[in-house]
C-alpha cells in the first residue's frame, strides 16, 4: 500500500504601486526661438532659449520666409562646436512655425537602412516636408434634433429609426439606416443636441447643446456647450480643409489597402511612376484653386554622416518643384567627406556648400551656462542651492553643458537618499566622484592602457603580457598529378 503526499507550493508575490515615469527629454523645454515677434529681435532668455543671438536671428528671418511661403528648395547649414544648441535652434524653428507646416527631423545615419535604398529613404524625408492643403466643398446637414425613433426588431435583425432635425426655418424627418443609428448611438446624441452630418461619409458630429432647450435640463457638467439652433436651410455646402504630406498621399496609392497602410508602417519603396502621377495631379488641383502646396522644413542632424552619393542626391533633389527647406546640422571642422578621399569643410562637398547658407554657433559664457541649468533644474522638478548651481555651472564650464545637465538628475537621486529636498554641494562634488566626464576617462584610459586590448590584440593580465596569436595555417597536403585523358592512336 502505497501513500501519495501532494505538496502544494505557495509564491507571494509583493506589488508596488510605481511613480509615473516622466519623461523628459533634451529639448522638452524648448517652445520657440525666443524672439520679438514685431521686431524679430531676439530675447536673451525666453522660450527656452539662452544666447546664441545672432543665430536665432538669423533662423528668425528664416522663419518669416517659410510662414510667408516665399522659400522652398534653400539649404541651410547650421555649424558649431559640440553643446552649442544647433539642435536646441532646428527644434526651436519646429515649435515656431505650429502644427500646419510639416517638419522633418532625422539622423543622418537613419538614412542607411536596411529596408530602404538611400535614395528611397531621402526621398520619403522629403515628401514627408511637403504639405498639400486640399479645399473641397462637401454638403453638410446641421441641425437641432427634435426626436429620435429607433425601432428594435424582436427576431434582431436590421435596426430602422427616423430622426426629426430642424433649424429655425425648417423641419424635416429622416429615414435612418443601420450605419446612422450606429453613429448617433456612438456620439450619444439625444433630443435637444446641435449635430451635423456629412452627407458624403455619413459622419456625424456633435455641435453642442440647444439654448431653447437649456431648461429642460437640471443638472449640467462643466464641459457641457450651448450654441444657437441653425438658421435658413438644413442642407448646406461647406468648405472642408485637410492638410496632408505628399508622402502621405504617395503611401495611400501605391499600396493596396490604401490608407489603411499608414497606420500598418508599411511603407517600402515606392515606385517613381507613382510619384510623377501624383506631382501631375497636385499640380493641377493648384492650378484649379482646389489645393495649395505648404512647403515644410526638413532638418537633418549630423550630416557629415551622409556620403557623396546622399549629397548628390540633395543636390538634385533641391532644384526640384516640390522641395522644403533644408536645414542641415554638422559639429565637424575640415574632415574628410565620406566616400570620397578629400577634405572639405565641415565634411560637405563644396558644391553643397555653395547652395547653402550658413549660420554659426558659438561656445556659450558662464552665465548663459548658469541660466540653461537653471532651466534644465526647473524643467527636470529640482531644486538647486546657489551653491550647487554655482559648481555646476563651473563643471559645464571646464567640461561640457551636456555633461553637467546629466550630472542634475542623478544629484537628484544622492539627496533623496539623504532625505534631502534641495540638491546641495556635496551632492554635486558625490555624482561628479562617481561618473566621469570625457576628459577623464581619457586621461584614465591612457594611464591603464596596458590594461586594455590594443590593435594588435596584445594585453596585460597581472605581470604577464598575453598576445593574440593568429590562427596556425595547416600545412599544404600534395594532391596526386592529374592526367589527361589521351586518345591512343595506332
Amino acid at each position: 500500500m502505497s501513500t501519495t503526499i501532494a505538496t502544494t507550493a505557495t509564491t507571494t508575490t509583493k506589488t508596488s504601486d510605481l511613480p509615473s515615469l516622466s519623461l523628459i527629454a533634451a529639448h522638452s523645454h524648448i517652445s520657440g526661438l525666443g524672439l520679438d515677434e514685431t521686431t524679430l529681435l531676439p530675447k536673451e532668455s525666453h522660450q527656452g532659449m539662452v544666447g546664441q543671438l545672432q543665430a536665432r536671428k538669423a533662423m528668425g528671418v528664416i522663419l518669416k520666409m517659410v510662414q510667408a511661403g516665399k522659400i522652398a528648395g534653400r539649404g541651410v547649414l547650421v555649424a558649431g562646436p559640440p553643446s552649442t544648441g544647433k539642435t536646441a535652434i532646428a527644434m526651436g524653428l519646429a515649435q515656431s512655425l505650429g502644427p500646419e507646416v510639416p517638419f522633418t527631423a532625422l539622423a543622418a545615419s537613419e538614412v542607411f537602412s536596411l529596408e530602404l535604398s538611400k535614395t528611397e529613404s531621402l526621398t520619403q524625408a522629403f515628401r514627408k516636408s511637403i504639405g498639400v492643403r486640399i479645399r473641397e466643398e462637401t454638403e453638410m446637414i446641421e441641425g437641432e434634433v427634435v426626436e429620435i425613433q429607433i425601432d428594435r426588431s424582436i427576431t434582431g435583425g436590421h435596426k430602422q429609426g427616423k430622426l426629426t432635425i430642424k433649424t429655425t426655418d425648417m423641419e424635416t424627418i429622416y429615414e435612418l439606416g443601420q450605419k446612422m443609428i450606429e453613429g448617433l448611438t456612438k456620439e450619444k446624441v439625444l433630443a435637444g443636441d446641435v449635430i451635423s452630418i456629412d452627407k458624403a461619409s455619413g459622419k456625424i458630429s456633435k455641435l453642442g447643446k440647444s439654448f431653447t432647450r437649456a431648461r429642460d435640463y437640471d443638472a449640467m457638467g462643466p464641459e457641457t456647450k450651448f450654441v444657437q439652433c441653425p438658421e435658413g436651410e438644413l442642407q448646406k455646402r461647406k468648405e472642408v480643409v485637410h492638410t496632408v504630406s505628399l508622402h502621405e498621399i504617395d503611401v495611400i496609392n501605391s499600396r493596396q489597402q490604401g490608407f489603411l497602410a499608414l497606420f500598418s508602417g508599411d511603407t517600402g519603396e515606392i515606385r517613381q511612376e507613382v510619384r510623377d502621377q501624383i506631382n501631375t495631379k497636385v499640380a493641377e488641383w493648384k492650378e484649379e484653386g482646389k489645393a495649395e502646396i505648404v512647403p515644410g522644413v526638413l532638418f537633418i542632424d549630423e550630416v557629415h554622416m551622409l556620403d557623396i552619393e546622399c549629397f548628390s542626391f540633395i543636390n538634385r533633389a533641391l532644384e526640384d518643384d516640390f522641395a522644403p527647406i533644408v536645414i542641415m546640422a554638422t559639429n565637424r571642422g575640415y574632415s574628410r567627406t565620406r566616400g570620397t578621399n578629400y577634405k572639405s569643410p565641415h565634411g560637405l562637398p563644396m558644391d553643397l556648400l555653395d547652395r547653402s547658407i550658413i549660420i554659426h554657433t558659438s561656445s556659450y559664457s558662464a552665465d548663459e551656462i548658469r541660466t540653461i541649468l537653471s532651466i534644465r533644474a526647473q524643467e527636470e522638478e529640482v531644486e538647486l542651492t546657489g551653491d550647487a548651481l554655482a559648481l555646476l555651472t563651473k563643471i559645464g564650464q571646464e567640461t561640457s553643458l551636456r555633461y553637467a545637465s546629466n550630472l542634475i538628475s542623478v544629484s537628484q537621486q544622492i539627496a533623496m537618499k539623504k532625505r534631502n529636498a534641495s540638491v546641495e554641494l556635496q551632492d554635486i562634488k558625490r555624482a561628479y566622484m562617481l561618473f566621469l566626464d570625457s576628459d577623464r576617462s581619457v586621461q584614465y584610459l591612457q594611464e591603464n592602457s596596458s590594461q586594455y586590448i590594443d590593435d594588435s590584440g596584445n594585453v596585460t593580465f597581472g605581470s604577464e603580457v598575453k598576445t593574440e596569436q593568429p590562427p596556425a595555417e595547416q600545412p599544404a597536403v600534395e594532391q596526386p598529378p592529374v592526367e589527361d585523358d589521351k586518345m591512343e592512336t595506332d
